[in-house]
C-alpha cells in the first residue's frame, strides 16, 4: 500500500505496470484520475493551488487506506496526490486499487475517492479573473462519503 503526494505529474500506465508487477493474484484493478477543471461556481478558474502539512496529510491518507482495507480485499493500493501550483487539465489525484475481484477492486477505489474529498488534510484556493477563494468541501461530496457509514 502506497501513499505518494508530490508536485510532479504521474504516468497512470507506469503507475498500474509497477503496481502489478510480480503479482499474479491480482485479478482487477480500478482506478481513478481526478483532474483540474476549467469553471467552478460559475467562475473561470485559470489555476489551483494545493497546500498540505505533509506528516499529517501522509497518516490521514494510510488511516483512509487502512479503513478500505478493513472493509474488501484489496491486494494493492496506490494513491498519489499532487499540490502546489496545477492549471485546468493537470491531472490532481491517481487512486489505484487492486484485488482478486472487480467488485472489491471498484468499492474500494470509490470508498478512498469519497474520503480524500472530505477527510484528506488538503487546502485548495482557487484562482480566478475575479481573484482568488480556498475550496471547501461540497455538500454532495459530503453525502457520498456518508453513504459508506450503512455499509
Amino acid at each position: 500500500m502506497s501513499v505518494r503526494i508530490q508536485e510532479a505529474d504521474f504516468d497512470v500506465g507506469v503507475e498500474i505496470t509497477a503496481l502489478r508487477a510480480a503479482r499474479k493474484d491480482i485479478g482487477a484493478i480500478a482506478s481513478f484520475i481526478g483532474l483540474v477543471r476549467d469553471f467552478n461556481e460559475g467562475d473561470t478558474v485559470t489555476s489551483l493551488h494545493l497546500e498540505h502539512y505533509p506528516a499529517m496529510t501522509e497518516k490521514v491518507l494510510h488511516q483512509i487506506i487502512g479503513q478500505a482495507q478493513s472493509r474488501w480485499k484489496i491486494t494493492e493500493t496506490l494513491i498519489i496526490h499532487r499540490v502546489g501550483t496545477l492549471r485546468p487539465g493537470d491531472q490532481i489525484v491517481l487512486v489505484i486499487t487492486a484485488s482478486a475481484h472487480r467488485g472489491e477492486a471498484f468499492a474500494a477505489c470509490e470508498f478512498l475517492m469519497d474520503f480524500l474529498k472530505t477527510q484528506a488534510p488538503f487546502w485548495k484556493k482557487e484562482h480566478t479573473a475575479q481573484g482568488h477563494r480556498w475550496i471547501e468541501t461540497r455538500e454532495t461530496d459530503q453525502l457520498a462519503a456518508k453513504k459508506w457509514e450503512k455499509l
